[in-house]
């Protein structure tokens, strides 16, 4: 059902006499560009502002034939079906089959792969995909490990330098003599199935962030699933592997020259200060998009806080509840937005759902999908009037995207197993 859903409405896209702004002057001439063998960055005009590796596929299909109002929107549906059975294993248990017939149902993420051909699909493809790797074999009802970061660093930290203090915390974990470094550096039985899980999950998520810059904000999520210090160390730099590669394949694969790579490095680090889409921002300008710094650089600096509170009040949640907040919370204090941002929380919400999570996906998907569907039916004079309208009716979605939020889950009740520690000559810390 999902894949005839996304088919189907890709091909109705297609033969639309309405085509997506950034889908037909951003994606496409950054897919000729590579076939041109010219950066995607510079040669679409500034329209690309990441890595080339969706453009390399653009560039494929349009070298095979494939018309481009079909093989543009292909890369995205075809992410977006892989996606179904990964939010059923995300979910895990007796619920895996039912989670991912949800998700394939949709409607946001159906609008996002087959009406807009964004690429978010295929962020969120690698990314889900590196959880459940990391995640591994384990119970599949309980994906998470709970972890107090802070309790664990700072009784490492006292061993290490050898305190010999008492640490308050309701669990008891034992700590070898040489402290942090060896007990990092030091393999153990078992070892090896958390590093390769380490690298497959690292490789994956850097292929996430390779689709699109936003999948930073999975990375903490995926290193709480793995279960050592030197796996997580492990998985963040594989992370670094994919869009590295990328960047310096650049002058081979891509006709980068080497005078024009910091300013393709600008290009892709800059984001335009666009508000008024969404949220408060939008009641601030009217509903209108805006270039407004002020705006941008406040909601900006909002965003990052806001992260670090969640971070902290999430701190002992299971991981994909911690991913889930961080991702609403992100949604909630934005100051600039595309309707394709609201997919990003979907699979971990659809996975581990809340009490309000389906408020919250049908909000935000009537809510998108007037945007998609109705005010794309008016001539250009009459959608501007509409959107702003449309724009600021999206503040009535921040209040449930809070209560959507896992706040009933912010401390795991999954068992704590002590950390991997070799047990001899160790010494108690509680």
């Amino acid at each position: 059902m999902g894949i005839a859903f996304r088919v189907l409405i890709m091909i109705l896209a297609a033969k639309s006499r309405w085509q997506p702004v950034d889908f037909m002057e951003s994606f496409k001439p950054a897919g000729e560009a590579i076939l041109r063998h010219q950066d995607p960055v510079l040669g679409s005009e500034g329209g690309w502002h990441f890595l080339p590796t969706i453009p390399y596929v653009y560039g494929l299909l349009l070298w095979l034939g494939i018309p481009w109002e079909i093989g543009g929107r292909l890369v995205t549906v075809v992410a977006d079906i892989a996606l179904i059975p990964l939010v059923g294993k995300l979910a895990g248990g007796g619920n895996a089959s039912l989670r991912a017939f949800q998700y394939a149902c949709n409607p946001l993420a159906i609008l996002v792969a087959s009406i807009h051909g964004q690429v978010e699909p295929v962020a969120l493809f690698f990314g889900v995909a590196a959880f459940v790797v990391a995640r591994g074999p384990g119970d599949p009802e309980r994906p998470g490990l709970r972890i107090d970061v802070f309790a664990l660093a700072w009784q490492r930290v006292a061993v290490f330098l050898g305190l010999g203090r008492t640490v308050r915390n309701p669990v008891t974990y034992t700590a070898p003599p040489g402290g942090l470094v060896r007990t990092a550096l030091t393999p153990r039985e078992g070892d090896s199935d958390s590093m390769r899980r380490a690298v497959y999950a690292g490789l994956l998520m850097g292929l996430a962030l390779c689709a699109k810059s936003w999948p930073i904000w999975l990375i903490p999520g995926m290193l709480l699933l793995l279960p050592t210090f030197r796996s997580r160390v492990t998985a963040f730099v594989a992370t670094a592997v994919p869009p590295v590669f990328f960047l310096v394949t650049l002058p081979v694969f891509a006709g980068t020259s080497l005078d024009e790579l910091p300013e393709v490095i600008r290009i892709m680090g800059d984001v335009r200060p666009i508000v008024g889409e969404w949220g408060y921002s939008a009641i601030l300008v009217g509903g209108d998009w805006t270039l407004h710094s002020g705006i941008a650089t406040f909601g900006t600096r909002l965003i990052y806080v806001t992260m670090l509170v969640v971070a902290f009040l999430w701190r002992r949640a299971d991981p994909v509840d911690l991913t889930t907040a961080l991702l609403l919370a992100f949604m909630v204090t934005t100051p600039r937005l595309g309707a394709q941002y609201l997919l990003w929380f979907m699979p971990f919400l659809v996975a581990r759902p809340t009490r309000f999570a389906w408020p919250a996906i049908i909000g935000v998907s009537l809510w998108a999908g007037c945007g998609y569907l109705y005010l794309t039916q008016f001539d250009t004079n009459t959608w501007w009037a509409m959107h702003s309208v449309w724009a600021r009716a999206s503040v009535v979605l921040l209040p449930i995207l809070v209560l959507a939020m896992p706040w009933g889950r912010r401390v795991s009740t999954a068992p704590v197993p002590p950390p991997d520690l070799p047990n001899s000559s160790a010494t108690a810390v509680t």
